[in-house]
């Protein structure tokens, strides 16, 4: 890791400090209480393959700068592809035209700051890896998924990675850069018998080298999960409709966590009041077994980071506390205009978009129960283990998500897996009947992109196996 912030900027593209501190001087020009640079640099690589054949291959390189203003509540932002000085001064002054006002921050020496810990210590991206490599990894993943079951009709496999390099710079002094790579496997599958087709889909990654899929993940292990969920479902049965005991399994339902809740803790919608979880910092908003957290400092993680998108250090934020909401997720426009501290929670999908208050990796803390107890416990219910898609809306928590890999819990007892099975509800409410917590917590296996605003960054889910009390579950019959 550079000990210098600004090294990798200034060696390739000649930036130095007293270019950072002219471009910021032209983005208060016009007034505004602080302003900040988010400088990029993303190399990329992906392949896909599908019926034996290579797909498609690719690479390619984005860069640029934004400028951002604040101004009271009022936010100037502009961008550039191109880092010439003209042109960074210019979408300066566009941005301080968008924000201009009365007050105009006065602009700190830069200083350096060493990265609080590295969380990802690759020596060699997965970027610069041979593309026999990765070849290598994506035709494993698609023999274990062909040699599962002859019942696999298709099976599409693809893998994708990216190294980034971020600067950034603001009006108080902070100079702070990171090294972020990434790697991700996913595999999907299609089964057919009697006229039935089903799917399956599995992946993984992180922050990590290209070793990692010979240690975790591994190809063999992602093409068998993908295919022996296509094959089970050829026999679910139609799930029944009603409300009814739900368990959920450990780690990626956890996606039903990150949607129903995580999106209505953070700040920019509680300081517009948009959000269900407004105004109820202190009080019960969880049955007491539920512990939360957003935690952007698990290593290798592909939620997690070294630094924000605003040079703050990420953390790991309590949210909900036995129950208790203890706060909300803070980028740094939020925590000044609500007087909080920043949580490192500043996000952006590049250069060319503001950084806004998301999620890293969040997920419920473990609890005491035996999973084997929990599934006892229910006399008829359902028992969800994968997700696929759903829509929540965060004004008032009411959400739809579709299980992809779900079963009946018949007196005790897992039986028939199910198809068409979705969970009906509200995020607030769901969590105060939770009335078991597991002690299995899991993560997800690396595969999360988050989306809000147009905008998608990757991301991390997680929880143990939960029983909630009452659910409503849409089916095909009553």
């Amino acid at each position: 890791m550079p000990a210098d912030p600004a090294q990798f900027f200034r060696r390739h593209y000649n930036v130095a400090d007293a270019d950072l501190e002219a471009y910021l001087a032209a983005a208060l020009s016009r007034g505004g209480d602080y302003a900040d640079l988010y400088f990029e640099h993303q190399a990329n690589s992906s392949l896909s393959l599908e019926e034996g054949l290579v797909k498609n291959a690719g690479q390619g390189i984005s860069l640029g700068v934004g400028v951002r203003v604040l101004s009271g509540e009022r936010t100037g932002y502009a961008y550039t592809d191109d880092l010439s000085r003209d042109r960074i001064l210019r979408a300066a002054h566009v941005a301080a035209h968008i924000a201009s006002g009365p007050a105009q921050a006065q602009i700190a020496g830069l200083a350096g700051a060493a990265l609080p810990r590295n969380l990802y210590p690759v020596a060699l991206a997965p970027t610069d890896a041979e593309i026999s490599a990765k070849l290598a990894l994506v035709r494993r993943a698609e023999r274990a998924a062909q040699a599962h079951d002859p019942r696999i009709v298709q099976i599409r496999v693809g893998y994708a990675d990216e190294l980034r390099h971020i600067l950034i710079a603001s009006s108080d002094g902070r100079c702070s850069a990171d090294r972020q790579p990434m790697a991700r496997l996913t595999v999907f599958c299609l089964a057919r018998e009697n006229g039935l087709t089903e799917k399956g889909i599995a992946g993984g990654g992180g922050r990590v080298e290209l070793e990692f899929f010979d240690q975790e993940n591994t190809p063999e292990s992602l093409g068998e999960q993908a295919a022996r969920e296509a094959v089970q479902q050829l026999a679910a049965r139609p799930c029944p409709a009603g409300e009814m005991e739900v368990v959920l399994g450990p780690g990626w339902p956890g996606i039903l966590l990150h949607e129903a809740i995580g999106h209505g803790l953070e700040a920019d919608f509680n300081r517009k009041g948009t959000s269900a979880f407004t105004g109820l910092i202190g009080r019960r908003v969880a049955s007491e077994r539920c512990t939360v957290v957003d935690n952007g400092t698990l290593p290798g993680r592909r939620g997690s980071l070294n630094l924000d998108d605003e040079g703050a250090p990420t953390q790991c934020t309590t949210l909900i506390e036995n129950g208790i909401l203890k706060g909300y997720l803070q980028d740094h426009l939020s925590a000044r205009l609500t007087r909080a501290a920043s949580t490192g929670n500043g996000r952006r999908q590049s250069y060319a978009h503001m950084p806004m208050p998301r999620m890293t990796n969040t997920y419920m803390l473990a609890g005491d129960d035996d999973p084997q107890d929990i599934i006892r416990s229910v006399k008829r219910g359902l028992y969800a283990v994968n997700f696929g898609g759903g829509q929540v809306d965060i004004t008032n928590g009411k959400f739809v998500f579709s299980a992809s890999e779900s079963y009946l819990i018949e007196d005790g007892q897992i039986t028939a897996p199910v198809r068409g099975a979705t969970l009906i509800g509200n995020g607030p409410d769901v969590l105060t009947r939770v009335s078991r917590v597991g002690n299995d917590l899991r993560l997800d296996q690396g595969i999360g992109t988050c989306g809000k605003d147009g905008q998608s960054v990757p991301v991390g889910v997680g929880i143990p196996t939960l029983k909630i009390d009452r659910l409503t579950v849409g089916g095909t019959q009553s």
